[in-house]
């Protein structure tokens, strides 16, 4: 687990407890019956930057800003048993399982005799699945799942197909697995294997290291697998090797996976449903962007990509400039794009120097996210591309917010060893924390007169990050355009500064003679590379991992009540008592039809869990920051939606609150607005949804394709079920956003094929009620719609009932599987 989703999980646990307790029952029947590690690395947050300092004023501000989250996680160590904390300032939980805690094959007692079994895990991330690369079966689950399964329920799931990819060849000099894994999640995309395993097979795999197979491992959410698994082989054991696991450990990975027929042999075809091959060979420089990470951009590429987007947002402005000219009033109106830039005055000082900003020009460039920090070589490439940038004369330009956030200490360690680290400082990129940073939207603040340029002169800037999410209104709200490199590429787009630079054939800046330098200048070779991964040893590992759970000073020091069920402090604004199991004493309703509701939201395609739930920067004026200013927090104090997800009132208030979200209620206006009907009163989503819980109105979510795509976000459905959202139709849903929403209770409801709300003119203002649904409820069941118009017309429309296994279904009927849960608990 990670803090974002652990903090919410223990909440949950502690709400449980008290529960157990109000019924009479022992407390102590909440406790996790399998081991759970949660690994404190979402709220590392880069305020300070560019500073040989950063890393310890980031790390004093964490404490500060989470003091109490931290607290309560570390009374759920002393109170839960099966439960590990690894503390702030260690590393992100992915690159920690991969470097330490998974084991491969693992071992056990049962009747006296030690068995040996494969190593199999479930995560509160969707990038859990990063640990497939080391032969270890893994996925995200949402934390209400997860919750659930830690209580001993089981994971059920329809039994996927397989799609096999097999790789051959081998990557050219100059390509890194970076580029790979964003040619690997455009053509799995394509193909379509939302709720498949991908397997990735052939000899190709012989020329891919463990780090590698890692990274493409990591990105299976992003190309919409449930899992991308690497088979174990000669590279699996160096790696174990290498990361210090015990030589026992490793010889019986060996034997059991030759046993067992886990062991990839030269030549081996399984049978699969499905076959995608690549040749690693024609695999070209690459970027993603800038709102997706399936989209993905040759180097050359990207300028015309940006301006390609520029003009169509520049289109309406255009349009009015001719219609000006054609009646007459030519000269008065300026070119579009040009009428946003300042000419005669700078746009900001930095540092007592004027710069004009415009454009495309690069405010943030992070090396950051387990994706790509895990993986030694482009690391080291970064380090080696920094030298020779140094070496060159080149600089980062002002107006980047520069950073570097590895997911484990091992990387400074080898960046130290190497000798590179000095060079990445030398331009900005020094230490900023150990956790995930910008890629999960904890960017910080830009300096202020970058801020105030951008917002007076509506420029679309970007951002560029070696992570695996660039959702609209994820990495800054500020920020417009988001592209996924590797870590070197975000260095030269920090030098360079625009991302209109052509890096493949224009200068990327001036060298100390003022001679032009080219990105082929300073990129690294293969065999430099080669030379600087003699670095990485296995000292390096046994020296960060020898007291993983310990922690430092200031987290020690956390005092924590020595009590089975936790002191609710009814004056937090972090940790607070959740509504759900309010009524665990009563009896669960029965299921019935839902009856004239309302459409809260009618969305498009792609809508995010980060649009559902954000996990980044609390507005001022949107109703959680007007919640926590009337509790008297300050705006600079907010922190933000991922750490307060402990507090149910600031994260109901956040549900489809992100600026980006496009309401076509509203015309697809920007912002977490909605009609409320039949008023037609423009009003935030909260608000309209109270309106609507006053009027005891139910509410439906209306959505496009691949509904609740990214994050494994539980609050995307607990924060939908607190809204009053009895069901979301949406034309098809991702794995993990459909089981949290069966998980609260909530009716993942799908259109029929060739069918969606535009072919049947759903425009919001419709009364829907929903036939079919009783106590005998089946999986997959097709239901009835009925839709009433505003002038009194009805018509209807048949849907597939999204409630998928018979687990699920005994979930939904006690409303969610925690009530489910809570309740055979109590009764037993």
């Amino acid at each position: 687990m990670q803090d974002f989703t652990g903090v919410p999980a223990v909440v949950d646990l502690a709400a449980m407890r008290a529960a157990v307790e109000k019924a009479g029952a022992d407390p102590e029947k909440i406790n996790p019956l399998s081991p759970v590690d949660l690994v404190i690395d979402h709220s590392v947050m880069v305020d300070h930057f560019a500073d040989e300092h950063a890393f310890e004023a980031n790390v004093a501000v964490e404490m500060q800003r989470n003091g109490e989250r931290y607290q309560f996680l570390r009374w759920g160590q002393s109170a839960f048993n099966n439960f590990s904390v690894v503390p702030p300032g260690t590393g992100i939980c992915h690159q920690v399982n991969l470097e330490y805690l998974a084991q491969t094959v693992w071992t056990g007692e049962s009747d006296g005799k030690e068995f040996a079994f494969p190593d199999t895990l479930v995560g509160t991330d969707s990038h859990t699945t990063m640990i497939n690369g080391l032969g270890v079966l893994g996925w995200g689950v949402g934390g209400i799942e997860a919750e659930a399964a830690m209580l001993g329920q089981p994971i059920s799931m329809l039994i996927p197909e397989v799609m096999g990819f097999q790789l051959t060849g081998k990557l050219r000099e100059g390509i890194t697995a970076t580029d790979l894994v964003l040619t690997i999640t455009q053509m799995l995309r394509q193909k379509g294997v939302v709720g498949k395993f991908v397997e990735f097979y052939g000899d190709g795999l012989a020329e891919l290291p463990l780090a590698d197979r890692a990274t493409i491992a990591n990105m299976a959410p992003e190309y919409g697998a449930t899992c991308g698994f690497f088979p174990v082989d000669e590279v699996t054991l160096g790696y174990l090797r290498l990361t210090g696991r015990d030589a026992e450990r490793i010889e019986l990975v060996e034997a059991y996976c030759k046993e067992q027929g886990l062991w990839r042999e030269t030549g081996d075809e399984p049978v699969f449903t499905d076959t995608l091959t690549l040749d690693m060979s024609t695999v070209e420089a690459s970027l993603a962007g800038p709102k997706r990470p399936q989209d993905r951009v040759a180097l050359s590429d990207v300028p015309h990509t940006f301006q390609a987007l520029m003009d169509l947002h520049l289109k309406p402005a255009k349009a009015e400039k001719e219609r000006l000219e054609n009646e007459g009033g030519g000269g008065t109106a300026v070119e579009a794009e040009q009428a946003n830039l300042p000419h005669s005055n700078p746009c900001c000082v930095i540092e007592g120097k004027n710069y004009f900003l415009s454009h495309g020009d690069v405010v943030i460039s992070a090396i950051t996210s387990c994706t790509n920090t895990s993986n030694p070589s482009v690391m080291l490439a970064a380090g080696l591309l920094a030298k020779k940038a140094v070496e060159q004369g080149l600089q980062r330009k002002a107006w980047v917010k520069s950073s570097l956030a590895p997911g484990s200490k091992v990387v400074t360690d080898y960046l130290k060893a190497s000798g590179l680290m000095p060079y990445l400082d030398q331009l900005g990129y020094n230490l900023v924390g150990y956790g995930c940073t910008t890629c999960i939207g904890n960017s910080g603040p830009l300096p202020e007169p970058i801020e105030e340029a951008i917002q007076n002169f509506d420029l679309n800037v970007a951002a560029v990050l070696s992570g695996n999410r660039n959702f609209e209104g994820r990495v800054h709200p500020l920020v417009k355009t988001n592209w996924l490199a590797s870590p070197p590429l975000v260095i030269a787009y920090g030098l360079a500064g625009n991302i209109r630079t052509d890096l493949s054939s224009e200068p990327i800046g001036e060298g100390k003679n003022g001679e032009k330098i080219y990105l082929k200048d300073i990129w690294p070779t293969q065999a430099e590379i080669e030379e600087a991964l003699q670095y990485v040893n296995t000292q390096m590992f046994h020296k960060e991992y020898a007291a993983v759970f310990e922690g430092e000073e200031n987290w020690k020091s956390l005092q924590i009540p020595e009590t089975k069920t936790y002191q609710w402090d009814e004056h937090s604004t972090y940790i607070r008592h959740p509504p759900f199991f309010e009524k665990i004493d009563q009896p669960p309703q029965a299921v019935k039809n839902i009856e004239k509701a309302r459409i809260l939201a009618v969305l498009g395609d792609s809508v995010t869990t980060d649009h559902i739930s954000p996990a980044g920067n609390i507005k001022q004026d949107s109703p959680a920051g007007r919640y926590l200013q009337e509790l008297g927090v300050e705006p600079k104090d907010f922190n933000s939606y991922g750490s307060r997800r402990g507090n149910h009132e600031v994260m109901m208030r956040g549900t489809f609150a992100n600026i980006r979200i496009k309401n076509e209620m509203l015309g697809g206006e920007e912002g977490g607005n909605t009609l409320h009907i039949p008023t037609h009163k423009k009003m935030s989503i909260y608000d309209a949804a109270m309106q609507y819980q006053a009027e005891n109105t139910p509410l439906v979510i209306i959505a496009g394709k691949e509904y609740g795509t990214g994050s494994s976000r539980d609050w995307a459905a607990k924060g939908t079920n607190l809204l009053g959202v009895k069901a979301v139709i949406a034309q098809s849903f991702e794995r993990i956003h459909r089981s949290n929403l069966v998980g609260m209770g909530v009716l993942p409801l799908q259109f029929m094929p060739d069918e969606s709300r535009t072919s049947l003119n759903i425009n919001g203002d419709e009364i829907l009620s929903i036939h079919g649904l009783s106590d005998d409820l089946s999986p997959q069941q097709i239901l009835r719609v009925e839709l009433e118009q505003p002038d009194g017309t009805q018509s209807s429309f048949k849907v597939l009932c999204r409630i998928d296994t018979v687990n699920e279904v005994e979930y939904f009927k006690a409303g969610g599987i925690l009530h489910y849960v809570l309740r055979h608990l109590i009764a037993s």
